[in-house]
């Protein structure tokens, strides 16, 4: 199994316009072959911990393979997300992880 974290910072005040677009592309993603999770999380509030802030979300992703990864980054549907949101971010940092054994 691959996980993935996107730590993906919208310009200031945009990230409910990108949640928008990405939540319309979800469908697609859990159509995908080999996804098994694809959910955008945001600060908790009051629960603690170091804050993201308002202008930033993660993707919390699990692939059964690297290939099926692969496949979702290559995917139509992907393509045209970044192009809808492009103007919008600010920054992206994806890591690709595996179980600790």
């Amino acid at each position: 199994m691959i996980h993935v974290l996107a730590f993906i910072t919208a310009k200031p005040g945009m990230r409910d316009a990108v949640l928008e677009i990405f939540r319309a592309n979800m469908p697609a993603v859990h159509a995908e072959a080999g996804c098994i999770e694809y959910v955008p999380v945001i600060d908790a509030e009051g629960a603690g911990g170091t804050p993201f802030g308002p202008d930033t979300f993660v993707v919390v992703e699990k692939w059964e393979s690297a290939a099926a990864l692969k496949a979702h980054a290559a995917a139509p549907h992907m393509a045209a997300y970044a192009a809808r949101t492009r103007e919008m971010i600010e920054s992206r940092v994806i890591r690709v992880l595996s179980p600790a054994a």
